[in-house]
Parts: structure tokens; C-alpha cells; sequence
């Protein structure tokens, strides 16, 4: 199917729902789906975005703006990690117990207002790597559209583009927690620390970044950009100074750069 198809595949499938519910990042996927669904069944469909430590301020004002600009019924949820038993011990189905937490409360919402589907917005690229996540979100009955219409990333931004949609050409997001290596405590101060990190490389003018937390060391992926902007002496000497008043003891530049579940790759 060309990509147009694959879109009109998706408008058909939504259009046939009496409402939805939509899991909602303000990543590109999620911004995706729920415009496209908004635009197919209309003011029935709400979007849920999960408010937590492991989510930067940022991406929740976006989502926020988002909704506001496209008059989506907006409900924020706390859904706090952290407090879920063994979560903060980082085991590899770290992210099941997260989206098992979330698609619980999102559920909790689509009943409250008498809507029977849910959706979320991966996408067939999140078929190749090790997705937990994915096993919450069959078991919980959600829908993922994005898949089902045999949609890729890169279709999905080039898609977004024709729909004008800002998030065309944002980097990619996951939540901070899948910044630490499996079996290493995950902790509101490191979370911090990451978050802050990688808002300081985001500041640069960085597109696509991710700071690892490997204890002392930081290590960042990043794209072709990004490796340019490094070979600046003065900023890597300022930017050691940052992310030592962080907390970080090293700092080191992943030779391979930003790619998605790097931290799967010992496994």
C-alpha cells in the first residue's frame, strides 16, 4: 500500500468508531492519531495525557497547547511510576507495569464518559525492538490504529507535514525512565538530572538527543547535527561543566549516536 492508502486505511477505521479515547504524549505518533481521529469522528474523542516525573513540563504543556488549539477535551492524569511496586528497581518489564498502570486509569476515564475504545500510537517501526509495553496495551484492549494501518515513523511524519502539524519534524520521545540500563534504581534524582541534561542540549538547538545514565557517566546520543555541534571546543568544555554541576563525574559521546532502544542491545 502506498502511503496515502495507509492513511485513507486509518480515516476508515477511526470514522467507524462512536468515540475514542486517546493515549496522548505530544509526541509525534500520539499528535498523529489524535488529529486524525478528531478529524474523522469529531468532538467525541479525549485525549489523556499521563502527568509524572518521568515527563518533562515540556512535553505536557505541549500536549496541553495542542488540545487547546484543536479544541480536544483534555484530561490530565497523575500516574506516578515511581509509587508502582518494583518499578523503581528498573526491571526489564519496567515498561508493562507502567502502561498496565496507565491504560488502567485511561480505561477508568473512557467509561466515565460512556466511550467503549481506546487507542494508542505505535507504530510498525515498534515492532522490531523488545516492547513490554506493547503486551500491557493487547492485554488492556486498547487499539493501536497506527499499526493496523501498516503505518511507519517516517510515513507518519511525512503525513503529519500534509496535515501541517508541529510535530512533523520533532525528535522522538520516551519516557526518562528508559534512559538507565536495566537492574540500575531509578530514582526522582536522576530523573532530574536527565531531564535537565537533555533540556541543556535541547537549548543548544540539539534536534534528536538522549542522555543515558550509566552512574557517574553521562553518555550522549545524538544525531549527524549534533556531532557537528561537538566538535566545538568551548562547547564541550561548557557542557562538561553543566552536567558535572548535575551530578555526572563523565561525560561521554556514543560514537554510534541517538538511535531507540540502545539500552536493549545487552540483552
Amino acid at each position: 500500500m502506498t502511503t496515502n492508502e495507509k492513511y485513507e486505511k486509518l480515516k476508515t477505521r477511526l470514522g467507524g468508531l462512536s468515540g475514542l479515547v486517546v493515549a496522548f504524549s505530544g509526541g509525534v505518533d500520539s499528535t498523529f492519531l489524535l488529529k486524525t481521529a478528531h478529524d474523522a469522528i469529531g468532538e467525541n474523542v479525549i485525549a489523556v495525557t499521563a502527568r509524572s516525573c518521568s515527563f518533562p513540563e515540556r512535553e505536557l504543556n505541549e500536549a496541553r497547547a495542542f488540545c487547546e488549539a484543536e479544541g480536544i477535551l483534555h484530561v490530565i492524569v497523575d500516574s506516578e511510576e515511581l509509587d508502582i511496586e518494583g518499578f523503581a528497581e528498573n526491571p526489564k518489564n519496567r515498561c508493562y507495569m507502567c502502561k498496565n498502570e496507565l491504560f488502567t486509569k485511561i480505561w477508568e476515564v473512557a467509561k466515565a464518559n460512556g466511550i467503549r475504545y481506546v487507542a494508542e500510537g505505535s507504530n510498525m517501526d515498534d515492532e522490531g525492538d523488545y516492547r513490554p509495553g506493547l503486551q500491557a496495551v493487547a492485554e488492556q484492549g486498547a487499539l493501536s490504529p497506527l499499526r493496523e494501518a501498516e503505518l511507519y515513523k517516517a510515513e507518519i511524519r511525512e503525513l503529519s507535514r500534509e496535515l501541517g502539524l508541529d510535530t512533523a519534524d520533532k525528535q522522538s520521545f520516551a519516557c526518562l525512565s528508559s534512559r538507565f540500563p536495566y537492574g540500575e534504581t531509578i530514582t526522582r534524582e536522576k530523573l532530574r538530572q536527565i531531564d535537565e541534561a537533555e533540556q541543556t542540549l535541547l537549548d543548544l538547538g540539539l534536534r534528536q538527543v538522549r542522555v543515558r545514565h550509566h552512574g557517574e557517566i553521562a553518555r550522549i546520543e545524538t544525531d549527524e547535527d549534533g556531532f557537528r555541534l561537538f566538535e566545538d571546543r568551548d562547547i564541550r568544555r561548557n557542557l562538561y561543566t553543566r552536567f558535572k554541576n548535575l551530578g555526572f563525574t563523565y561525560v561521554a559521546l556514543d560514537l554510534l549516536g541517538y538511535r531507540t532502544g540502545s539500552m536493549n542491545e545487552g540483552m
